[in-house]
């Protein structure tokens, strides 16, 4: 994103958040369970995301971005949150992992090509990296894309691609040289490009979220379409990394507050043994204890918002980014698990947030960076 030095006033942000409050109790919360049932998003949806900015949030004003600071990203990601649909949430979020490399690699062709309308919500995008032969070891990455005259033949497959079928661009990750973090590039890719097909996978979770294997085989694409120079994609990818892990442990602390909120209002409201549950010390104690999760686990991605907002990428910054994510990951699997529980058969119930959430909670803690990778990443940048 690029948000560093902009600051809102404390009322600019109150207003923000009471639009895309009304936003989502109108347009979104009414319809998730339609969506997560039917297993896509309505691509009108993403047009009325566009319109109100939350697409454009921190990108640049002339590709059709909104200046913005991530503690406004933050409001609109804990909003959104609070229709309860992960998969809603990777609709109208995923598009940002295609965004930042393409502007810090694109050509002014490419960019004023593909941004406006994807921030527009006129277009999908998806970013495509992971291989069913190793999802985390990038370096390794075996899809190839060789130079043919003035184009690539690309072929391999990439696969749990959020967004895989119905996107129109795709940021593929691909091979152009030898082995190794140094070969490898930043393909462009249209989504009717001859050779280039898709295959929907069911999931556990995020169900409203279309998600896909890619199969290239023989896909012809123009070198006009390289973004970037040949063997700059690998470095691309990592510090596109460190931005998707703050928004994926805000997502998740937001999800967990959803939880939360729904198991206190449960809580005040049904009656067991003659007396709300909330009367009962066991109940209370639960709801204390995601709440002491919840205020740590908040407070943190503040300060390392902040942090990225004044332009800090180093070391045990990224080190931090890392841990904060699988932080962040636990706080909202512990609270989806006490919010069901405390919900009793509700909470085993379709059309109830934290039940959606439950199914949720892997999504979040293996996409971005599962956590045993983030731990290692952690060592390594703090030299341990």
């Amino acid at each position: 994103m690029n948000s560093s030095n902009i600051i809102e006033t404390p009322e600019e942000l109150d207003s923000f958040r009471t639009q895309i409050r009304r936003f989502v109790e109108r347009e979104l919360a009414p319809h998730v369970d339609e969506w997560d049932e039917a297993g896509e998003l309505p691509r009108d949806i993403y047009r009325k995301a566009g319109a109100l900015g939350i697409l454009g949030l921190g990108y640049p004003e002339e590709y059709g971005g909104t200046s913005a600071s991530l503690a406004m990203r933050s409001i609109a990601i804990q909003e959104i949150a609070r229709a309860g649909s992960g998969g809603l949430f990777v609709c109208l979020f995923t598009h940002s992992i295609f965004v930042q490399p393409m502007i810090a690699l694109g050509t002014e062709e490419q960019k004023q090509r593909t941004l406006p309308s994807i921030l527009a919500g006129e277009s999908i995008a998806a970013c495509a990296i992971t291989e069913p032969s190793g999802g985390s070891d990038v370096a390794n990455l075996r899809t190839r894309a060789r130079l043919d005259g003035d184009h690539f033949v690309v072929d391999g497959e990439k696969t749990f691609i959020s967004n895989g079928v119905r996107a129109d661009y795709y940021a593929v990750a691909v091979r152009t040289g030898g082995e190794g973090a140094r070969g490898i590039s930043m393909l462009l890719i249209e989504r009717d490009r001859p050779g280039f097909s898709r295959t929907a996978l069911k999931k556990m979770g995020w169900w409203t979220s279309d998600t896909a294997t890619l199969h290239f085989d023989a896909c012809r694409v123009p070198v006009a379409n390289l973004m970037g120079k040949e063997g700059s994609g690998f470095r691309t990818l990592m510090e596109n990394f460190n931005g998707e892990r703050l928004l994926m442990a805000d997502e998740a602390c937001s999800f967990a507050e959803v939880c939360f909120e729904e198991a206190l209002a449960w809580a005040r409201e049904r009656e067991t043994f003659g007396q709300p549950l909330i009367r009962h010390q066991v109940v209370r104690h639960k709801l204390v204890d995601m709440k002491m999760r919840l205020t740590s686990t908040r407070t943190w991605i503040e300060q390392a918002t902040a942090r990225m907002d004044a332009g800090d990428r180093s070391d045990p910054f990224i080190a931090e980014l890392c841990m904060l994510k699988n932080h962040a990951g636990q706080t909202m699997r512990w609270c989806a698990d006490q919010s069901v529980q405390l919900l009793g058969g509700m909470g085993f119930m379709r059309g109830m947030k934290s039940e959606r959430i439950y199914r949720d909670v892997k999504g979040i803690m293996i996409g971005g960076g599962a956590e045993d990778i983030l731990k290692e990443l952690a060592a390594n940048k703090l030299g341990y």
